[in-house]
């Protein structure tokens, strides 16, 4: 890269990262974003460096004269400039790719649609406590551009890819990638089920037959997903039958092999709200069980795992009412699964800026155990329409008077879920701000019922 200009395109923190790496290589970059300004003093950081800012706007010509683009996960790989790009040549690729090249140390990757970031994070702490030098982050916490300094052939690097980095791979090479579950998902970005897919899918891409690929037994289009892998096989999964992989027996997750059983974790010692997350941890002990982590290790990791902001956090009890907060529940699988976490009294708060997907497939999982919906945001209609025959639905102008309404329809007793199926950009900055502020509306509506 010494000498090369390069345009990245996209300035939050993954195009920052991946701009700071190639300067510190002695590329020319140029950092390109439709922003005005940059906050905090990260463009004072940067124009330190000598990265040059373009910002208000993306023009043409930074693309199509540079010798690499490369795109931040925000930025769609069709926009009309990076578009422009590959027609004059200029090879592009995503921010993952690119710091990729640079690593020393293996990488262990993770997508799915769903249980991502808590498997990602999960994983880390299982390694850590077994000794090893880990870094955790992509999709999560610290960009892997900002990993490139530290790594060493030791390190083992903790990723959590989505469709939208992944899609832009190219030599992207996991030692361990973990395929967690498949449903539609991202439909307002990809052009269809099979983009998403095949985005997904290439994950498996460059692995070979020293490398290992962890795939959810349960879930078909999973499994037809990492047919064409040249990678050694480990399944996990609580229903299909597994031979080679993770299940769950007489109350523990085990790990099978050759027809024998290891016991690795007890499912007393998981902390995590909902079931569907034991299938998170038994994909986490697979790579643990992979990286040679023994079961007590590993067992010491879950119990002091207490899971993510915005992952099925308890957030308050208000009486006899719970408030639990999913917001990283962006698309209708994810909140079909937290919804099917408690056994009645549910109200959901759903809604947001739809990205796709069915959302009647919510309608039996709410008819089942639930008191109401409660409707936010630009999908409201949406909501309403696909559920109001299945269970009662009430609209709410904002985030605030969602919870006083939820609370309302739950009690005495009852849960009140933010599991929007939707995401948070009509609303709020991201899924982050949205789960924050429904922890503080819910302080808020404790407070003044104390």
């Amino acid at each position: 890269m010494s000498g090369k200009k390069v345009t990245v395109a996209g300035a939050a923190r993954s195009g920052v990262a991946a701009a700071e790496l190639l300067a510190a290589r002695g590329a020319r970059v140029t950092l390109s974003d439709r922003a005005e300004s940059l906050s905090g003093d990260r463009a004072e950081r940067l124009r330190a460096l000598g990265v040059e800012l373009e910002l208000g706007g993306h023009l043409e010509s930074t693309f199509t004269s540079a010798d690499l683009v490369v795109i931040s996960p925000g930025v769609p790989g069709d926009q009309p400039v990076v578009a422009a790009a590959r027609r004059s040549g200029v090879p592009v690729i995503g921010e993952v790719e690119l710091a990729s090249r640079w690593l020393e140390g293996r990488i262990i990757a993770v997508t799915g649609t769903k249980g991502k970031s808590t498997t990602t994070a999960l994983s880390g702490r299982i390694l850590e406590m077994a000794g090893f030098a880990v870094t955790v982050g992509g999709n999560i916490g610290a960009p892997l551009s900002g990993q490139v300094a530290t790594s060493t052939p030791g390190t083992l690097h903790v990723v959590e890819t989505s469709s939208f980095q992944l899609e832009e791979t190219d030599t992207f090479h996991p030692w361990i990638a973990v395929m967690l579950n498949f449903s539609p998902d991202h439909l307002d970005r990809h052009p269809g089920v099979q983009a998403y897919a095949d985005a997904k899918a290439r994950i498996f891409r460059n692995q070979g037959e020293r490398d290992w690929a962890v795939v959810n037994a349960d879930d078909p289009a999973v499994v037809e997903m990492a047919r064409h892998s040249r990678a050694r096989r480990q399944s996990f999964g609580r229903t299909a039958g597994i031979d080679e992989g993770t299940t769950v027996e007489d109350g523990w997750i085990v790990g099978r092999s050759r027809g024998r059983s290891e016991r690795l974790v007890p499912l007393a010692a998981i902390k995590l709200i909902g079931p569907h997350l034991v299938d998170d941890v038994m994909a986490a002990a697979t790579i643990g069980r992979l990286a040679g982590v023994s079961p007590e290790e590993m067992t010491a990791a879950v119990e002091g795992f207490t899971g993510l902001e915005h992952a099925m956090e308890l957030v308050a009890r208000v009486g006899d009412v719970q408030f639990v907060n999913d917001s990283k529940a962006t698309n209708v699988e994810a909140a079909r699964r937290s919804i099917e976490s408690f056994e009645d009294g549910v109200v959901a708060i759903v809604g947001g800026r739809f990205k796709g997907g069915d959302l009647s497939v919510l309608r039996a999982p709410l008819a089942a155990r639930a008191k109401a919906v409660v409707a936010i945001g630009e999908a409201r209609t949406l909501v309403r329409d696909a559920l109001a025959d299945a269970v009662e639905v009430r609209e709410a102008g904002s985030l605030e008077e969602a919870v006083v309404v939820g609370y309302e329809l739950a009690r005495p007793r009852g849960v009140v879920l933010l599991a929007p199926a939707c995401a948070s950009f009509d609303m709020f900055r991201d899924y982050a701000e949205r789960g924050r502020r429904f922890k503080e509306e819910v302080e808020r509506l404790r407070r003044r019922l104390l």
